[in-house]
């Protein structure tokens, strides 16, 4: 398939979703060498997980079928505009490309608007609008003076 076909699927998905009730407008897929790999729906309100997003679904489809945590190499392909958290775990993944379909702009118009979010995260946390406070304690370290003492441990 070309990219325009692999764009029209996850739109496809995207409606599909809708019509079944299972979730919001969204869909993802990724694509490794030219095959489908995963693909993913909007599972928000089906499994009352914030963070089943399409584009969330997909990745850990895809890293499950290649067996690594890193989606090296692969195209992830987005019925939408990816919002911040699916943008973060697009990154943390490592796919090669990504493409989309719709504008965050159009999915704040059917009412999924994250440029609050996006607003939100640019900000220090005391002028966030929800409560974020740093507890400190002795002990915070640790985990991360464990994984540095740690002679195999795999790296990301």
């Amino acid at each position: 398939m070309d990219r325009s076909e692999l764009i029209y699927k996850t739109i496809q998905l995207a409606i599909e979703n809708v019509q079944s009730g299972r979730g919001g407008p969204f869909g993802a897929m990724v694509v490794k060498d030219g095959a489908v790999i995963a693909i993913g729906t909007n599972q928000v309100t089906s499994t009352l997980d914030p963070t089943a997003h399409a584009e969330v679904v997909a990745i850990r489809k895809a890293c499950q079928a290649v067996g690594h945590f890193e989606l090296t190499g692969c195209e992830i392909y987005c019925s939408c505009e990816p919002c911040p958290m699916c943008l973060g775990a697009i990154y943390w993944a490592r796919p090669a490309h990504v493409f989309f379909a719709a504008t965050a702009g159009a999915a704040a118009d059917a009412g999924f608007d994250d440029s609050f979010i996006k607003g939100e995260i640019c900000l220090p946390y005391e002028k966030q609008q929800m409560s974020i406070t740093q507890l400190i304690h002795a002990e915070a370290l640790a985990p991360f003076q464990a994984w540095k003492a740690k002679a195999d441990k795999i790296v990301y």
